[in-house]
């Protein structure tokens, strides 16, 4: 609940405002029984004409009139604050999201992040939306009406004042109850978000397998796993409404029995008996309306909390001071000194609700290497032999266990994590195309100039298609670029990243969709106009990086080569197998 506080706290003259007017909207509503018992019981009997029961009936209507648009007014009202600070929250949350650290993003999970942005705000939405309103209204009617039951008729009261206890303290054991069930319900949310975004992300896969089946089974299993959790915390919270209408409707039974042998005794007055029945109603209304501030307050306590987990943790990477940092050895552009990183550093825990035994194996193993500004390094290896780590460590998304890592003679843990990342055009292995016009795709929101746009289109050997289209570049692109073809996305990609005009350019694996001759040009245009920029080419194919500065070879972590082409030639064997494998005897040599 500390984080709905925090983010309401701007609004609580608004909010002592919005409880004022439902407190007054609730006031004239408990008058209402109240003037109808003095019609019957005074008014009718009295008078002469119509005319008294006429303007009384005007009072009744007046009433009714002021309650409506104040409880409108006050509802209104609450629905501006409860948007306006749930803005705030996914503002947060959003923002906290983009600046996770690699490792923090692993344990959250990006499931469980999507999760968090809409089922949980959506709670802590609706609770604050129903705390002023609801929260006001409830506890005024089941006291209220208690006390001007007291005032009316001591003896009928009597049956409100041993039932009410009751009632209210079976609402709050429940509801302590229900809380930590839906900490599991919204866990199990994560799961469901997880197995449908797999199963949307891979849709094409699916349905080349003919799996829909299976991913129908598997998300229905997740699926009834929560509906099951949900329905189990429901119940729960649910038994204080019919119990309560049990006890409520013992009592008006009770009232209507005694207020009957009241009335023939003469101790009583038939309106009074009728007042009191509107006032069970009201006070029925004030206790199931504490049943729901309870349900959802516990939906809200649950979601609140696992939105804090996030929005509250605290920067992970941030800048070192000077006299913690290490000294460079050189100023070259790019130093890997005698780096070794785990992504499973950690002990063995549990992460995203699956236990990890035993830790994986090293990624990177005492890797040292150096590039000279303006140079350029080609990394190859075998899948999972750590080459896109070397991009997460060079960009600082992790902190490596062991060694240290310099861009342009400083250690990264001195940069601003914006400062450094601006010296980088990156294009990443698994990288995204998103649903606006090629033009905002390329220029992703910096100050780029139609000519420069051009330019890095041209280099990048994507203006023309891009010329194809009559639009040109206010093309639209369709979600993740669903209407490109594999080359054509990752052309916009390298694109993106040459627009900046970046001092450092990382290509992890960005021609793998390109023909040779593409691939061949973009290498020819990007030694002509960014000659200037330190290069990574992180690649499969041998021709993308037998003409580079240096070269390294990476299996299982370990550099096992470092040298140019035909240096590797000589000195790797398994650089000499993977050319004989994709090049000619002639290039092998």
């Amino acid at each position: 609940m500390k984080l709905i506080l925090r983010y309401i706290r701007p609004y609580r003259w608004y909010i002592l405002a919005v409880m004022l007017i439902k407190l007054l909207g609730t006031g004239t509503d408990l008058l209402m029984p109240y003037v109808l018992e003095h019609l019957l019981d005074h008014v009718i009997p009295a008078a002469s004409d119509a005319w008294p029961v006429i303007a009384w009936g005007c009072v009744m209507l007046l009433l009714t009139l002021i309650t409506r648009i104040l409880n409108v007014c006050a509802n209104r009202m609450s629905v501006r604050v409860a948007r306006n600070s749930t803005f705030a929250v996914r503002r947060d949350l959003f923002h906290t999201a983009l600046n996770l650290s690699g490792s923090q993003m692993d344990k959250v999970g990006l499931p469980s992040l999507i999760s968090r942005m809409t089922s949980d705000t959506y709670n802590v939405q609706s609770f604050i939306r129903m705390i002023q309103t609801m929260g006001i209204r409830a506890p005024i009617m089941l006291i209220g009406g208690t006390i001007i039951t007291l005032t009316m008729d001591t003896g009928l009261a009597a049956i409100l004042c041993v039932m009410a206890p009751i009632m209210i303290v079976l609402v709050c054991f429940v509801s302590w109850k229900g809380i930590p069930l839906y900490n599991e319900v919204q866990n199990r949310m994560d799961v469901l978000v997880r197995r449908m975004r797999e199963s949307i992300t891979g849709i094409r896969v699916v349905k080349a397998l003919g799996k829909e089946p299976y991913e129908e089974r598997r998300y229905g299993e997740a699926n009834t796993r929560m509906m099951k959790q949900e329905v189990k915390a429901s119940v729960i919270m649910s038994l204080p409404g019919p119990i309560v209408t049990l006890f409520l409707n013992v009592g008006l039974t009770l009232v209507v029995l005694v207020g009957a042998q009241r009335v023939n005794d003469g101790h009583t007055e038939p309106g009074v008996i009728l007042a009191f029945l509107t006032y069970f109603n009201m006070i029925l209304m004030g206790v199931m309306g504490l049943n729901r501030i309870f349900m959802m307050m516990s939906k809200a306590n649950a979601s609140a909390n696992r939105i804090a987990e996030v929005i509250d943790l605290p920067e992970d990477l941030t800048p070192v001071s000077e006299g913690q940092l290490a000294e460079a050895p050189s100023g070259d552009a790019l130093i890997f000194d005698h780096v070794s990183f785990n992504y499973d550093a950690d002990d063995p825990a549990e992460v995203h609700g699956q236990f990890l035994g035993e830790q994986r194996q090293q990624c990177l193993k005492d890797v040292s290497f150096r590039v000279k500004k303006g140079g350029s390094l080609g990394i190859i290896g075998a899948t999972g032999s750590g080459k896109t780590t070397v991009v997460n460590l060079l960009m600082r998304f992790y902190d490596p266990q062991e060694g240290h890592v310099f861009v342009d003679g400083k250690d990264v843990r001195g940069y601003d994590k914006d400062d450094l990342h601006r010296k980088f055009g990156v294009v990443f292995q698994n990288d995204v195309i998103f649903a606006d016009t090629i033009r905002e795709n390329i220029s992703f929101g910096r100050e780029t100039d139609q000519e420069r746009l051009a330019r890095a289109a041209e280099d990048a050997m994507a203006k023309g298609f891009i010329d194809g289209y009559m639009d040109g570049f206010d093309h639209e692109a369709a979600i993740r670029g669903a209407n490109f073809s594999g080359g054509q996305k990752q052309r916009l990609l390298i694109a993106r990243a040459l627009a900046a005009d970046p001092e450092i350019l990382i290509l992890d694996d960005a021609s793998s969709a390109l023909d040779y001759r593409t691939d061949a040009e973009l290498r020819k245009a990007l030694r002509a106009h960014h000659a200037g920029a330190t290069t990574v080419v992180i690649a499969q194919r041998v021709s993308s990086i037998m003409s580079l500065d240096e070269i390294i070879v990476l299996h299982e972590g370990e550099m096992i080569g470092r040298g140019t082409h035909e240096e590797l030639l000589v000195s790797c064997p398994e650089y000499r197998d993977i050319c004989r494998i994709q090049l000619s005897e002639t290039e092998v040599g």
